[in-house]
């Protein structure tokens, strides 16, 4: 397998794994405390995947160029994506899109463009230096990809146990009697 393949394997996963646990979740469940709740999540690891592929094929994010933003009720801001924590209890407050559907066709939107680029990428590639002056020192491309898996799978995480504490008041359902 190549390194893309690694990739984009682990990426899928992320959407298998997202996909599963909102399987029979009600808009209330996606919304429930703690905080940030399941939809935000969901939210984010595709805004978050979908700012660096974009990024790294330097196209507009999908976000904007195909009005998913509009579809979230959302502004067409490309760093608003809750990146390094920045988002307010206001703002993951403020966040209450129920619409599981639309939590994963931007899910999948944003997994079939990660799936394009990294058709393109050879493991050559991830040695290539970004043009990243606000990093010190300047990330590869392998870097760039290893952060996306580690965001993405660290919130995938986060929405499985969510949603055992949610359906479950723990990570499993309760012994039957």
């Amino acid at each position: 397998m190549e390194s893309a393949g690694l990739v984009l394997d682990a990426l899928g996963r992320v959407r298998d794994m997202v996909r599963e646990a909102l399987k029979d979740l009600s808009p209330e469940e996606l919304l429930s405390p703690p905080k940030p709740h399941i939809a935000w999540l969901v939210w984010h690891l595709s805004r978050v995947q979908d700012a660096n592929f974009s990024g790294l094929m330097e196209r507009l994010q999908l976000w904007i160029a195909d009005g998913w933003h509009a579809r979230f009720n959302m502004p067409p801001d490309p760093k608003d994506y809750g990146s390094g924590h920045r988002h307010t209890r206001g703002q993951v407050d403020a966040f209450t899109v129920t619409d599981k559907q639309l939590l994963l066709d931007y899910l999948n939107a944003v997994f079939a463009r990660t799936k394009s680029y990294l058709s393109t990428v050879s493991n050559a590639d991830l040695n290539r230096v970004l043009n990243e002056p606000q990093y010190q020192p300047l990330p590869t491309l392998g870097i760039r990809l290893a952060s996306v898996i580690n965001c993405n799978t660290r919130h995938a995480g986060q929405i499985e146990y969510l949603r055992g504490l949610v359906k479950h008041q723990g990570w499993f359902p309760a012994a039957e009697k």
